[in-house]
């Protein structure tokens, strides 16, 4: 049984090693990729974005969207001037002509765009988390635990294989 375990635990550091340093994609995307350049040089117009039909809850997608993009703007409902500027500066981002209304490509484009999953200031997100007691590593809720001889790859190992098998 401890060949068993040892045999594991050595497949298991192996595949955790090349996970560690395979990282996140350092590639640059192009985000001009999925625009159709034939399509792209109509500006869009109040019109054109009449024809889609937005109801406010698609008004407000759309500012969440952006929002969520980094183009702040309120969720009203409404596509006032702050929303028509964030909109514009999508545009003129992914490569539309910056009218600050939308047409069919361009609505369907922005609300399939993906957001990051990082944060884009992280900063930011570090100060937040830092000021939010809650949220720090040795706020309210924290588990703390003494240092043993116990601790290092050993214990690693063993917690690995303990989740596998349901032990704790």
């Amino acid at each position: 049984m401890r060949v068993l375990i040892l045999a594991l635990s050595a497949v298991g550091l192996l595949i955790s090693a090349s996970a560690a340093t395979g990282g996140p994609s350092t590639t640059n995307r192009d985000l001009l990729a999925s625009v159709d350049p034939a399509a792209s040089t109509a500006q869009a117009t109040q019109e054109t974005e009449d024809r889609i039909g937005l109801d406010e809850g698609k008004r407000r997608d759309v500012q969440r969207q952006l929002t969520a993009l980094g183009f702040d703007t309120d969720a009203n409902g409404a596509f006032d001037e702050l929303t028509r500027a964030a909109i514009m500066r999508w545009q003129v981002e992914r490569g539309y002509p910056g009218s600050g209304f939308l047409d069919t490509l361009q609505h369907d484009a922005l609300l399939a765009e993906t957001v990051s999953a990082e944060p884009a200031n992280p900063v930011a997100s570090e100060k937040t988390a830092d000021a939010d007691p809650a949220r720090r590593r040795d706020g309210p809720g924290a588990h703390h635990r003494r240092g043993s001889a116990g601790d290092g790859p050993g214990r690693l190992i063993g917690g690995m294989l303990g989740g596998l098998f349901g032990h704790r």
